[in-house]
């Protein structure tokens, strides 16, 4: 399995980016504009990296990326955000297994 070490202000950048994400998915309707300009602004900011210039892009480093910012001390989950019976459920994520 390849390591991906990524330096600690990009998985900063995709924990914010999670935490937003899970504020619009909360709250939709409040604030929704500002909060999906955020999630823009982040998505801009963890693409321009760096670190992928001198790593190389990749959906494995994505991946790993996201994985990163989930785990540890400050790690963030994903609200898992599913359209049942006509409408839209937000979950706390389920527990990964190990």
């Amino acid at each position: 399995m390849k390591s991906f070490p990524f330096p600690d202000d990009l998985v900063d950048l995709k924990r914010r980016q999670i935490g937003t994400y899970n504020q619009l998915a909360l709250r939709p309707a409040l604030g929704a504009a500002e909060l999906r300009r955020e999630l823009i602004r982040l998505f801009c900011l963890i693409s321009s990296h760096p670190y992928w210039e001198e790593r190389g892009w990749s959906t494995a480093g994505r991946v790993e990326l996201h994985r990163a910012a989930e785990t540890g001390p400050d790690g963030v989950r994903e609200m898992v955000v599913r359209y049942i019976d006509g409408e839209f459920v937000v979950t706390e994520p389920e527990a990964r297994s190990s």
